[in-house]
């Protein structure tokens, strides 16, 4: 009985730590950061000079993106050494916060040295927030790993709420009223978020520490180490390295499936700028007003609500980040209260070109319960039909913006088509992104043994920067194929590479599932 009334006690905010809910906000705040600026990015860049932009070329602007959202994914290999070797957790999070705030700030200023600044301090200050801040929830449920996939569940569900709310908000101001701001909107909560973790750092118990300083558990970790020694041991040579070639295959196709799903940021958002009919009148202004209000309020109340809970659990031990956090909050529902009036005040509504990003996060929280189902039920796919089918998914998404830019004349640079294509097939990525992207850690982390699993994560990162960097390279190609060919033909790319990537993958699984030796 005192054993479940302590529980009670210390999982005591919706059945889970509250100082979950300090890292759930602060990792909001960030993607709040990340994807604000990412929805600006290439829009900025290639906007014409008269309305603000550089007038880059499509080329030269995805070019940068894609080194840009590569690196982004290298660097936390780094940052997870740094951490452990010299600052600990939290000073790794808050420094890297800093330097992302000073980034997202070098930016607003819209020149092209504190460009290159602000994105080289992004990249640097990714690689100490993004492994760490994690690695501090993964330390919280130590001593209670019955609980870890339900506390990293609701921390998904923040890194979603951030993205959504950020490519809302920043995309809308920086394109309704001015580039400088939307970009130090990102940087404004980036600071914000960084001062709510550092104030309530002292509810994170002993976890994140400077390593000199960390509180082990001696007898629990030594136990753990020997049991994973013994497990390892009763593996063969043959059996792990069947295993390695697993890892390998999957993270070669990983590079397909990013190459062609980071074009949301790039040539998918040129589409929605320049080819898809932004402006709505009469009845399709008001249906959009509501649906957009909705989807935005909603999540709002809801996260508010979590918000709420907190206050009462941690105000006395938390009070100044509580303070800041909620300060935060008042200015979110100011902006977003400030743009739903101005958007139903106005007789049209033309949706920002940004704005499609939001639902990439909106069908994750919609639809990530039901897999989550899937994946614990008898119908659980092989790893190799996972990856397969979200490559197809992800396809045939491109298939749909193929058809439905087939009535753009060649060469064309503008265009007027329904933006129903652009939301189906985001629907479509998303759905292939749940196949895909959750359970690639999972599988690797089951693969190989544990002395190897950093390497392994190095690996598997470096294949996703590939992707990511691919995914700038190939999008630069759309004027050149569009004015060769057609812009149907450039989505054509991306729809024939992942459903073949994906079909030979499926066709491989017999031995896949063979070489994995029983591991699902």
């Amino acid at each position: 009985m005192s054993t479940l009334q302590d529980d009670a006690k210390v999982f005591s905010l919706l059945g889970h730590k509250p100082a979950l809910f300090v890292l759930f906000f602060t990792e909001m705040w960030e993607r709040f950061s990340y994807y604000g600026m990412r929805a600006l990015f290439v829009l900025f860049l290639t906007s014409e000079i008269a309305k603000g932009g550089w007038a880059w070329s499509n080329e030269d602007a995805l070019s940068l993106y894609g080194w840009y959202t590569g690196l982004v994914y290298l660097t936390p290999i780094f940052g997870g050494y740094i951490a452990d070797k010299l600052l600990g957790y939290r000073k790794a999070v808050a420094f890297g916060a800093l330097l992302m705030t000073l980034g997202h700030v070098s930016m607003a200023l819209e020149t092209p040295t504190f460009l290159y600044i602000g994105l080289a301090f992004l990249i640097i200050g990714n690689g100490l927030f993004k492994p760490n801040l994690t690695s501090i929830v993964s330390g919280l449920y130590d001593q209670n790993e019955e609980k870890k996939d339900g506390a990293y569940t609701i921390y998904y569900m923040g890194v979603n709420a951030g993205a959504f709310l950020g490519i809302m908000l920043c995309g809308y101001i920086g394109e309704k009223i001015n580039w400088s701001f939307g970009f130090g909107l990102a940087g404004i909560f980036m600071f914000l978020g960084m001062l709510q973790f550092w104030f309530g750092r002292s509810i994170l118990e002993n976890v994140g520490l400077a390593p000199s300083k960390q509180l082990i558990d001696t007898e629990k970790n030594t136990q753990t180490t020997t049991n994973k020694i013994v497990e390892e041991k009763e593996i063969s040579p043959k059996v792990q390295g069947d295993r390695y070639i697993v890892v390998g295959v999957l993270a070669f196709f990983t590079i397909f499936f990013w190459a062609a799903f980071e074009q949301a940021g790039g040539s998918m958002t040129i589409f929605a700028s320049k080819y898809t009919n932004l402006v709505l009148v009469g009845n399709a202004a008001n249906i959009f007003k509501i649906a957009d209000t909705l989807i935005t309020i909603i999540p709002l109340i809801i996260i508010t609500w979590v918000l709420f809970k907190l206050f009462l659990q941690t105000f006395k031990k938390i009070s100044l980040s509580n303070s800041i956090l909620g300060f935060s909050f008042v200015i979110i529902w100011g902006i977003v209260s400030w743009k739903l009036y101005r958007e139903f005040s106005a007789d049209t509504t033309e949706v920002p070109a940004s704005w499609f990003g939001i639902l990439n996060s909106l069908f994750i929280i919609s639809f990530a319960p039901l897999f989550s189902k899937l994946w614990e039920s008898k119908y659980n796919p092989s790893a190799a039909v996972k990856f397969g089918l979200g490559l197809i998914l992800l396809g045939l998404g491109f298939a749909l913006l193929a058809f439905g830019a087939i009535s753009i004349p060649q060469g064309a640079e503008t265009a007027k088509v329904s933006m129903i294509w652009l939301i189906l097939a985001y629907l479509f990525h998303t759905l292939g992104e749940l196949f895909l992207s959750p359970v690639g850690l999972s599988y690797v982390s089951k693969l190989v043994p544990a002395k190897l699993i950093g390497l392994m994560f190095g690996i598997w990162y470096l294949a996703i920067f590939i992707g990511n960097w691919s995914a700038g390279q190939l999008g630069g190609m759309i004027d050149e194929i569009t004015s060769k060919y057609s812009l149907s033909t450039f989505f054509l790319i991306f729809t024939i590479v992942p459903l073949l990537a994906g079909s030979l993958l499926i066709l491989l699984n017999p031995l896949m599932k063979k070489l994995m030796h029983g591991v699902r």
